[in-house]
């Protein structure tokens, strides 16, 4: 795995250094043409990966670590974002959008997490996910219309345990505002069931239940 590791981390200059390996091979008579054409062919395979698959295998390792500026490091070491396949695309702007997010830059957080949902993913979680996070942030800006929008589209889709209680929260807040308290107790009540275990989401959860303990409805 560290092998493979360090070949995704240096695999552009990899493949520089086949390519050049090549040309001398073709055109300094170091060897024959098919010599030069397999060096071409794991050069041209590791500049392809490079720029269309990028870098984002390395990121699991720091991310479960807390290792925040080892992130950065590797998202900053993307080039040219737009060349990357869709699917990561959309999870190299959700990463992005994260950092915007815990760095408290929140428009920058919203432009990315928008950008992301703007280029699509197969991958159904991390859309959720995105879903929810721009939830939370037009519900913090009061704009409660598109902060519906949002939740209900993360909740159609694919989400684990704490997205769904955030998503299911951010309904509660939705239908407070809108003095539909029935609705509102339902939300939470199945936000409970989702058992998160994150402190956030708990001590909201505790903090809305106790609330809508005391509203008849």
């Amino acid at each position: 795995m560290k092998f493979y590791n360090l070949l995704i981390k240096y695999r552009f200059w990899a493949g520089i250094a086949s390519l050049i390996i090549g040309l001398l091979l073709q055109f300094a008579g170091l060897g024959d043409i098919w010599a030069a054409i397999i060096f071409y062919t794991l050069a041209v395979i590791a500049i392809f990966t490079h720029f269309f698959i990028g870098p984002l295998r390395l990121i699991q390792d720091p991310m479960e670590n807390g290792d925040v500026e080892a992130v950065e490091r590797i998202l900053n070491s993307i080039w040219f974002p737009n060349l990357l396949f869709k699917p990561i695309r959309s999870s190299y702007y959700t990463l992005k959008g994260n950092l915007a997010m815990a760095n408290k830059d929140f428009d920058s957080a919203e432009k990315l997490l928008k950008k992301s949902a703007s280029i699509g993913s197969t991958l159904a979680e991390n859309k959720g996910s995105t879903d929810v996070q721009l939830g939370m942030m037009a519900l913090q800006k009061g704009n409660f219309k598109e902060g519906e929008k949002y939740m209900r589209e993360a909740l159609k889709g694919s989400l684990d345990n704490e997205s769904q209680a955030m998503a299911l929260l951010g309904m509660v807040q939705i239908y407070m505002n809108k003095r539909d308290i029935r609705a509102s107790k339902d939300f939470l009540r199945r936000a409970k069931n989702c058992k998160a275990k994150n402190e956030q989401v708990v001590a909201q959860i505790k903090d809305l239940d106790k609330h809508l303990a005391r509203v008849p409805g």
